[in-house]
């Protein structure tokens, strides 16, 4: 071989940077489930104000040691903009949901946040459609057509399409945050939008104080694991992950949150989808992975996720 040649050869992947991000996709996958464990005490208001609180406390200690900047003026109305979407709105659609819907199944459903993502980026930021996109988001909605129509029994109905609008709106943060995430870190942005989000829902804590005060320990508990584990803990591994690993590899180890969450909730709640739920979520899987596999560019870094 060339020196040319092995030059070219992409190095291995240190094992402790392969274990941290595993340990993210274990950490985004059991949020599903504990989410199903805290929201009816707390409430899905209740729940969302204490679990960004929590993580945002953590990720501003956190912050000089990882060399998080002050962000620049003009771009707090962007984060804003962003903290809306993909920690606020999504959280308390996402907890809300959650109420009724298995967290397995919302799981599968969030999946295809991307088939969002992918439409918004072709419509404002001028991102082409391939022939492998359209596909993938062919078959990606296949997928979540699959899941809903499985789950939506009459007394799931309402609650299933909440979570497709926490998907929805999962999907609409990552197009807005691609312009930030050439200025600033997935680690920086992350804090930032953490932040900011908790600030917009503090004012409503009134309104979820009742159900809080009423919460048990084991609700607390969960909430309190939620914000220091897949919140906080989750984006600084994934940080470190991905700085590290070829950017097919960060994006194979997402494909795996659904599956792993609906054993985590198997395990721990007793969950166990339907046959059409697995199989559309494995459509949506299918769906997702075609939609990236034809995005990948070699050359930049994965610097932003969707986490539960």
């Amino acid at each position: 071989m060339s020196a040319h040649a092995e030059n070219m050869t992409p190095p291995s992947t240190p094992p402790r940077v392969l274990l941290a991000g595993l340990a993210v996709v274990v950490l985004w996958a059991g949020a599903f489930p504990a989410i199903r464990v805290a929201a009816p005490e707390l409430g899905a208001l209740g729940l969302s104000i204490v679990r960004l609180a929590i993580a945002s406390v953590a990720l501003l200690a956190l912050a000089p040691l990882l060399g998080v900047r002050m962000p620049a003026r003009r771009d707090i109305g962007p984060i804003l903009v962003c903290a809306f979407f993909g920690m606020a709105a999504y959280q308390l659609l996402l907890n809300w949901g959650e109420l009724e819907v298995p967290a397995g199944t919302a799981s599968l459903i969030v999946a295809a946040a991307p088939l969002v993502s992918v439409g918004i980026a072709a419509m404002t930021l001028g991102e082409r459609l391939t022939p492998s996109v359209l596909c993938g988001s062919a078959v990606a909605l296949g997928g979540v057509a699959m899941v809903t129509l499985s789950s939506a029994g009459v007394s799931l109905s309402a609650s299933v399409w909440i979570v497709v609008a926490a998907m929805v709106v999962q999907g609409v943060y990552h197009p807005l945050s691609k312009p930030l995430l050439r200025r600033y870190s997935g680690m920086e942005l992350a804090t930032y939008t953490m932040v900011a989000s908790t600030l917009m829902l503090l004012p409503l804590l009134p309104f979820a104080w009742t159900q809080l005060a009423a919460a048990s320990a084991g609700a607390w508990f969960a909430a309190g694991l939620l914000g220091v584990l897949p919140s906080a803990l989750g984006f600084v591994l994934w940080g470190y992950a991905v700085a590290r690993l070829p950017v097919a590899s960060a994006t194979a180890l997402l494909y795996l949150v659904p599956p792993v969450a609906v054993l985590i909730a198997f395990l721990w709640l007793g969950e166990l989808p339907s046959w059409g739920e697995l199989v559309g979520g494995a459509v949506v899987i299918a769906g997702v992975a075609l939609i990236s596999v034809s995005r990948i560019r070699s050359t930049r870094p994965v610097r932003a996720a969707t986490a539960a």
